[in-house]
């Protein structure tokens, strides 16, 4: 059951090109926006099309896959966790931003 603990698994498409960051260390980071899709009925009996925006992250082997074989629009799945991380702003504000550390990505859709 720890397995269970902060898991999410999403399915959409990538929303733009991926940002890849080459590190000194010689890993690859790659951070892109992916948008999922929900249907649903409202009251009128009409079908309507939600779609959430999720921020990504992936490091390593996970980044390099992104960044050969995702591009815009590409359907993909992903299994990881949800890390939330915080910065100060020019302002003095405090800023929080949640993203999904992807652990595996899955390709889907054609192989065009």
């Amino acid at each position: 059951m720890s397995n269970l603990r902060n898991h999410v698994q999403l399915m959409g498409n990538i929303g733009d090109v991926p940002s890849i960051t080459n590190l000194e260390s010689g890993k690859k980071v790659a951070r892109f926006q992916m948008a999922t899709n929900d249907f649903y009925k409202n009251a009128k009996g009409e079908k309507v099309k939600r779609t959430d925006w999720h921020s990504v992250v992936a490091w390593g082997k996970t980044a390099e896959i992104v960044e050969k074989f995702g591009g815009k629009g590409k359907e993909i799945g992903i299994v990881g966790k949800l890390r939330t991380r915080s910065y100060t702003a020019a302002d003095g504000s405090t800023r929080y931003i949640t993203e999904v550390v992807a652990d595996e990505i899955l390709l889907l859709g054609s192989r065009a």
